[in-house]
């Protein structure tokens, strides 16, 4: 016959704790779920109860701690005097027949034989509460100890403390250790009612005061509603409190303000380009319509240059639209940082309008390259439509001069014109803006030129402004060197 297998011994269990079960992790999620779901309120409620239960019941601990620990010192300290004028006494041979205490320690003196010599009332006057070798350590020691009084007919606990005296007497003092756990009982009690009422109102306090905190935040909420497409200028309110949630409406508010500035500028923006479309639209259409409608008298060379030039009109106008649209969506910030020789990009810029710009770099041949950081195209851009807003006004020729002061680069487009009076000069870098019927829209343009210089130049970290040229007008461009 075959021999039967061996048994397969069988495999231990893996270490450390069983994996946790999915009804386990599901609850957990559940439970996570829930306290999230849970008012903001009751959760700093809660979790300030759980800290102050935490901290009352240490509390509660220490402080019965702290008043064992002194009730007990008061005992050993009160043993020990009586201790020392028994001893006292002793040595001195005045002891009476007949001891008293009056706070009730216990007393017993013991000779060198053993016998009891001298006790107070109601204290064994045969068996010592310590015998000789436990009285021998204790005075060795010199600290108190506990011992049980029921088998010396004691129903109490005994605080004892040993000293010896003359002749191999010892002194034995004794005090029951009840009234210092009826102590400790009662103030235990107490705070085990005390301790859950006073928690209770300090959650309660903390459920009014945080409620009271969190009361600007519902109001915030409530101001939020009722901003709506109708109500853009509404306002959320904002608590007298300088706290956080002040600081918070007034950042809230601001962005508001920034939020309703910016689509009151989107909404004039594009009624301001629907406003300057129409009208090359409306000359082109008349222009064709004319033509189509007497075809035989029409010079269809004139119709062609007119109809080229306000389609020119309509190509810079969505140029210049498209130029502001990309200044808006970057926020103010240039396209691309890299750095830009402003001397070589005047240079370049200035060549294609011939005699008409005269064009000075610098205080001398030994300047060196001024460099700044920014897009090379949008700042050549700012001196195209400084030096064609020059053009279209001066009497002779254009003046472009570039030199540094300091950390900066000074740019400046001068021409001989007629001017722009002092107060008129921050208006004109408005979008759309023209200022008389010498500036119309055959000569010059939407009025979005000067609009694109300043805000290119504020994308730069630069400024710009017009000043009197006398004759003339001067444009100064400030941009910081690299």
């Amino acid at each position: 016959m075959a021999a039967a297998p061996a048994p397969r011994p069988r495999q231990a269990p893996p270490a450390g704790p069983p994996p946790a079960t999915g009804a386990t992790a599901g609850g957990r999620r559940r439970a996570a779920g829930l306290w999230r779901r849970r008012s903001l309120r009751f959760r700093l409620t809660a979790v300030a109860s759980a800290v102050l239960a935490v901290a009352l019941v240490v509390s509660a601990y220490v402080m019965i701690g702290v008043l064992r620990n002194a009730l007990l010192s008061t005992i050993d300290d009160s043993i020990y005097q009586r201790a020392r004028e028994t001893v006292s006494l002793a040595d001195a041979e005045r002891l009476p027949n007949e001891m008293t205490s009056p706070d009730g320690t216990l007393l017993q003196v013991i000779d060198g034989a053993g016998r009891i010599t001298h006790t107070t009332a109601g204290t064994d006057r045969l068996v010592p509460l310590l015998n000789a070798t436990c009285r021998a350590k204790a005075i060795d020691t010199a600290e108190a100890r506990f011992l049980d009084g029921k088998p010396y007919g004691i129903p109490h606990v005994l605080r004892v403390r040993v000293l010896s005296a003359d002749k191999g007497r010892t002194v034995i003092a004794a005090r029951p250790f009840s009234e210092v756990q009826t102590s400790i009982s009662t103030a235990g009690h107490v705070l085990l009612v005390g301790t859950p009422l006073l928690l209770i109102l300090l959650a309660g306090a903390s459920w009014v005061i945080i409620g009271g905190t969190l009361r600007p935040i519902a109001a915030l909420r409530r101001g939020a509603e009722e901003i709506t497409d109708t109500a853009r200028s509404h306002r959320l309110p904002v608590p007298e409190a300088r706290d956080e949630v002040h600081s918070l409406a007034t950042t809230l508010n601001a962005m508001l303000a920034r939020l309703e500035k910016a689509d009151v500028r989107q909404r004039a923006l594009v009624s301001d380009a629907a406003h300057e479309l129409r009208s090359p639209l409306a000359s082109i259409r008349l222009q064709l319509e004319v033509a189509l409608g007497h075809p035989g008298g029409q010079d269809w060379q004139e119709t062609a240059e007119g109809v080229l030039e306000d389609t020119m009109r309509l190509s810079r106008l969505a140029e210049d639209l498209l130029a502001l649209a990309r200044l808006d969506e970057r926020g103010g910030t240039p396209a691309r940082r890299e750095p830009v020789e402003l001397d070589q990009l005047v240079q370049q810029t200035v060549e294609r309008y011939g005699q008409a710009v005269t064009v000075k770099i610098g205080d001398g041949p030994d300047d060196g390259p001024m460099v700044t950081t920014g897009d090379a195209l949008d700042l050549g851009r700012v001196l195209v439509n400084l030096v064609d807003n020059a053009l279209r006004h001066t009497r002779t020729v254009v003046l472009v001069e570039l030199r540094d002061e300091g950390a900066d680069a000074v740019l400046t487009v001068t021409d001989d014109g007629p001017g722009i009076p002092e107060f008129d000069r921050e208006r004109v870098f408005d979008r759309f803006t023209r200022l008389d019927s010498a500036r119309s829209r055959d000569e010059g343009g939407a009025g979005l030129g000067l609009a694109i210089v300043r805000e290119t130049v504020h994308a730069h970290g630069g400024a710009v402004h017009l000043e009197d040229a006398s004759p003339g007008l001067r444009a100064v461009v400030r941009l910081p060197l690299s």
